[in-house]
């Protein structure tokens, strides 16, 4: 069935149930795209945790990954 023909019968019924049907297909519509996007989400969060734990060595053991962590504890906020 093509969009001309769905836009033809459509057009038979009466308002209020067309209404109804485009109401539906929006509400179907909005769910998917939410659900895609929360796949999405997911995805991007383990490929972020994949990466951060092949790193994680790394940031153990190579000083020149921590080294401005010296100054994690120091204040940076000027006195008045």
């Amino acid at each position: 069935m093509t969009r001309t023909d769905i836009l033809e019968e459509l057009n038979k019924l009466p308002a209020d149930e067309r209404l109804g049907i485009v109401e539906s297909a929006l509400h179907q519509l909005r769910e998917q795209y939410l659900a895609g996007r929360m796949d999405e989400t997911a995805q991007r969060r383990e490929r972020l945790s994949i990466a951060a734990d092949a790193l994680k060595t790394a940031y153990e053991t190579d000083s020149e990954l921590t080294a401005f962590t010296t100054l994690d504890h120091d204040d940076f906020h000027a006195s008045r």
